[in-house]
């Protein structure tokens, strides 16, 4: 973010809602979590994949709780860890709380997913119960690779929809989310399914293919960019204005030392720029007057969150068109007061846009 200069083209004033945040815990948490009160954010869709992972309702409120404390801006949408210990009777006891959704994760396909789910038949009492009371099920749409079945990171999201097309055919009323979606076969598929199955787009997802995280640490994430074709099923449907694909920028933090290391963790960060960084990847391929509806107002629709919802303090901020130099760092001090950095997505780089402090 930068004061706006004279030379300045003022694009509009926003409000948008990122529907697939990772803020993790302890310092990591603290270091990335107050930044979202200045960055044009009314609310957040946070993952549960902490450690221990958010699987109750209790542990979702308190974890709410922190988040509000560090930044009372912004609206938070929590959601439970889907495991085998999650029942019926907590899933209304989550909802009766203000809880939103629960997310599955196949076993050890990404970050603390090592208790992730191997069989989604075990949890159709928990999925019956969610279809009355009105959460959304979130799923990761990969399944674990297998090289005895020719099932790899480049083809993991396409064998996964299968099983989103099952689920949605035993819970017709289920509100699914199928996130951060990175294929051409993905798009096709939520488009065929109906109006109570949606999917989130990330950022780096509009702007990468396989080439540009190969060899790249801070460009990896799970899942993986994908190909040509499938970053331009991604625009097209952006462009195109379909309500029910809406933005999750899955911006997930991690030290700078676990992601330049031989087996990087995976995650591409984009914090408080997310707006410029918005700006930047849709006007790339003409897309940058959707970026209310994509950004904001389709992801709140299936959520069924109203302006009302927001907190009252809530900011909009001013996005004008003007060269942003992305940092090439931030600082912070983890939970052994180690000098940690995190290295943001396409840190050092200039965008076309930026947010002006006001």
């Amino acid at each position: 973010m930068s004061k706006k200069l004279k030379t300045s083209i003022e694009v509009g004033r926003f409000l948008i809602n990122d529907f697939h945040i990772h803020l993790r815990q302890g310092a990591l948490m603290r270091a990335v979590t107050p930044s979202l009160n200045r960055a044009g954010i009314g609310a957040v869709f946070v993952m549960p994949n902490l450690r221990p992972p958010i699987s109750t309702a209790a542990q979702a409120v308190a974890y709410r709780n922190e988040l509000e404390s560090l930044a009372p801006n912004v609206k938070f949408l929590m959601s439970l860890y889907l495991n085998p210990n999650l029942t019926p009777a907590e899933v209304r006891l989550a909802h009766e709380n203000g809880i939103v959704g629960v997310k599955s994760y196949p076993r050890g396909v990404t970050t603390n997913s090592e208790g992730g789910i191997e069989s989604y038949s075990v949890y159709y009492d928990v999925f019956r119960a969610m279809e009355e009371c009105g959460m959304v099920l979130n799923l990761h749409g990969e399944i674990p690779s297998d090289p005895e079945n020719d099932i790899c990171v480049l083809n993991a999201e396409e064998r996964f929809l299968t099983h989103l097309r099952q689920l949605h055919k035993d819970f017709p009323k289920l509100r699914i989310v199928l996130e951060h979606a990175t294929t051409k076969a993905a798009v096709d598929c939520v488009k065929e399914l109906g109006s109570t199955v949606a999917a989130t787009i990330t950022i780096h997802h509009l702007e990468l293919i396989v080439d540009d995280w190969a060899g790249k640490c801070h460009n990896y994430c799970k899942p993986v960019a994908k190909y040509p074709h499938d970053r331009k099923a991604l625009r097209d449907v952006v462009k195109e204005g379909h309500p029910r694909f809406f933005l999750g920028t899955d911006s997930a933090p991690h030290p700078r030392h676990l992601k330049e290391t031989a087996s990087c963790a995976a995650g591409v960060y984009t914090g408080e720029h997310i707006l410029a960084y918005l700006a930047n990847a849709l006007d790339s391929f003409g897309a940058l007057d959707k970026l209310q509806q994509f950004g904001s107002d389709f992801g709140a629709a299936f959520y069924n969150l109203k302006k009302e919802d927001l907190k009252v303090s809530a900011r909009a901020v001013t996005l004008y068109q003007e060269e942003f130099a992305v940092p090439k760092v931030l600082n912070f001090i983890d939970d052994d007061g180690i000098n940690r950095e995190i290295v943001p997505y396409m840190a050092g780089e200039s965008l076309k846009f930026t947010v002006a402090h006001e």
